[in-house]
């Protein structure tokens, strides 16, 4: 396939993410280009791929200026991805104040991550002061909109009624969404659901599908929490868990699995 990088075929963002799938390096100099013509969405896509690494060398303090460059266009994902680099230190000095501040003003863009992330900090006062009924409104803003990581988090104020009138049907709903929206925590949360129900089959369903995409943390949380269930095929796939953990983690997550390996056998 043949790169011609004129102006008028680097318009689209969508094009050079499907370029990014099909050759990396050669997307990364269009998006280059693009960025230098002051195209925001190639800005913001310059910044994720110098995060990422893909097509060109990681920068992250690169990229948390070209975020910034993006941001200043309005570009509602370059803002919540300047408000990512501050929060955890991607390319500067980790800043909870600053990152709050993008968040807010993404959530103002009303961008679903922005109300996603600036929640999260609510929630737990980093950067703001603890607020727990505006983290809500901000995820059940999100939720409505398709935030399935946000759907998860809003079933769980309205299962435990935190700054709301506890709805377990509702909470029920909203778990069910999530895993059906692809996250991995909504994926656990509604497999209890159903195991509480007395699906187990259903849940297993679920579980591994978790499994397959959960993250670390996750892994290290969720491997415990199957250990309490009462059903014994659920206990059982603790051990997948382990695994997982161990194949994608460190020192412990293998010290665990032997531990887990010695005490289950």
């Amino acid at each position: 396939m043949s790169w011609n990088l004129r102006r008028q075929e680097v318009l689209d963002g969508e094009q050079l993410r499907a370029m990014l799938q099909d050759n990396p390096a050669s997307a990364a100099r269009a998006i280059l280009v693009a960025a230098q013509e002051n195209l925001p969405d190639a800005q913001a896509l310059l910044g994720q791929i110098l995060l990422d690494g893909t097509g060109i060398e990681q920068d992250a303090a690169l990229a948390l200026t070209w975020f910034q460059i993006a941001a200043r266009s309005g570009h509602a994902m370059a803002i919540n991805m300047a408000g990512r680099c501050h929060e955890h230190g991607w390319g500067c000095e980790p800043d909870a104040a600053k990152a709050a501040e993008y968040y807010r003003q993404a959530a103002e863009a009303e961008l679903d991550w922005g109300f996603y992330n600036y929640g999260n900090l609510l929630a737990t006062g980093r950067g703001v002061n603890k607020d727990q009924a505006r983290a809500l409104a901000c995820y059940r803003k999100a939720a409505n909109m398709g935030h399935a990581k946000s759907m998860n988090l809003l079933g769980r104020y309205l299962e435990d009624g935190i700054c709301c009138e506890q709805d377990l049907a509702a909470a029920h709903h909203w778990y069910r969404r999530s895993a059906e929206g692809g996250d991995f925590r909504g994926q656990f949360s509604h497999a209890a659901v159903l195991a509480d129900q007395g699906l187990v089959e259903e849940a297993i369903d679920w579980l591994k599908i978790a499994l397959r995409t959960g993250n670390l943390n996750f892994l290290r949380v969720s491997r415990q929490t199957l250990l309490s269930s009462p059903h014994p095929e659920i206990r059982a796939l603790a051990l997948a868990y382990h695994q997982r953990a161990a194949e994608h983690g460190n020192a412990n997550d293998r010290t665990a699995l032997t531990h887990f390996l010695r005490n289950t056998h």
